[in-house]
């Protein structure tokens, strides 16, 4: 009797982790099958992986971007579909068995919302999503009988660790950092800090967003956010500590002192097949850790002065409501303006923490003004560039 393979809707297929998701799903020998692929407007590499994968649907969520290329090469078997209205579209589908949300930013949060609504597995690599609407998307996935499997890194790990022990057992969850091109910067050294240093992490290949996020520890505030709702912990349970050979990627400790920590190489493919097949394991298409040499692992405390941005996720896993919306949609308006040069790099975490002190707060949101908060922190950012 053969097995079904799994039908994979990957969303945000020509991002950084959506190529390493269809490394995963090649690597696979068919257990893995990418079913739909999206992307916003990169269509000539989306018509590439749809001649490689052939899915039964493509998406491309920019319309001019889609009127503008002649698609008679698609396979005949693969079905473009126009517009973000098509992302809902297969994240619902009944054929799908998961979903990789994986679109960077607030972008993503409605594919999300669709599969969940939907009662799919989720692998969750757009922590903007929780990051946004937290409280409403769990709640969502225990109503529809739907799964959240984290594909970051650090809460892959956590994840992992976690099945140690009982939740009641666990005394807090440390996130690891590498800490970024700039840990032993001084503020001086941080205001002249370029686009091309911004984007040269030492240990992982990400896209620009995530990558500058990685170097103002932004990311690492949105992933403490994350954790509290994917995790249901209380954020003074969360702790980070800056490991500079992204090799140990979390750590839970139980009450008792004990310290599980998974540990693979910096390479994204290892967490994302793990969301793709848990609870079972096969061997991997990710590079392994030599034994057979030396290995040498650094730890630090992260310095509250010198990464600001940790408090702002702790602040905002504390108050919930509102203030994941604009965080979000404050940092993505502000790194945008970074890579566009019309903000320093040391100004983008005091741009976001004075957009959110100034913030009408709701304790109580529903998806609209959820949306609302994003739309308006980002026009804010703008303001204050402009003032």
């Amino acid at each position: 009797m053969t097995t079904r393979p799994k039908q994979i809707a990957l969303l945000g297929s020509t991002g950084s982790i959506g190529r390493s998701t269809l490394e995963v799903v090649a690597g696979s020998g068919g257990r893995l099958t990418a079913a739909a692929l999206s992307a916003h407007s990169n269509a000539d590499l989306l018509a590439r992986q749809a001649a490689e994968f052939r899915p039964r649907w493509i998406v491309l969520t920019d319309q001019a971007a889609a009127e503008s290329r002649n698609w008679s090469d698609l396979p005949k078997e693969t079905e473009l579909l126009v517009g973000p209205e098509g992302v809902e579209r297969i994240a619902a589908d009944p054929a799908i068995d998961v979903v990789v949300s994986a679109i960077v930013g607030s972008a993503g949060l409605l594919g999300t919302w669709a599969a969940l609504k939907a009662g799919k597995r989720v692998a969750l690599a757009n922590k903007e999503s929780l990051v946004i609407g937290g409280f409403l998307l769990t709640q969502l996935a225990r109503d529809h009988g739907a799964e959240i499997i984290p594909v970051d890194s650090e809460h892959s790990a956590v994840f992992q660790a976690l099945q140690a022990g009982r939740r009641d057992e666990v005394r807090r969850v440390i996130l690891t950092a590498s800490g970024g091109p700039f840990r032993n910067h001084t503020a001086g050294q941080l205001a002249d800090v370029t686009v091309a240093q911004a984007l040269a992490h030492p240990t992982w290949e990400m896209g620009p967003k995530i990558t500058v996020d990685s170097a103002t520890m932004m990311n690492k505030a949105l992933e403490i956010v994350e954790a509290r709702w994917l995790f249901d912990l209380n954020p003074d349970q969360i702790g980070v500590v800056i490991h500079p050979q992204s090799v140990v990627h979390s750590i839970v400790e139980y009450r008792d002192g004990s310290m599980i920590a998974q540990l693979s190489p910096p390479d994204m493919k290892v967490p994302i097949q793990y969301a793709l097949d848990w609870p079972e394991r096969y061997d991997g298409v990710a590079a392994r850790l030599d034994w057979s040499e030396g290995l040498h692992l650094d730890f630090e405390p992260a310095d509250g002065e010198r990464f600001a941005a940790l408090d702002l996720g702790l602040e905002v896993a504390r108050r919930g409501g509102t203030a994941g919306a604009v965080l979000s949609g404050a940092n993505e308006a502000a790194v945008a303006a970074f890579l566009d040069g019309r903000l320093r790099f040391d100004r983008i975490v005091p741009t976001v923490r004075a957009v959110l002190e100034n913030h009408d707060f709701d304790p109580n949101p529903d998806l609209d003004r959820l949306f609302a908060s994003d739309r308006w922190a980002r026009q804010e950012v703008e303001r204050w560039i402009g003032a």
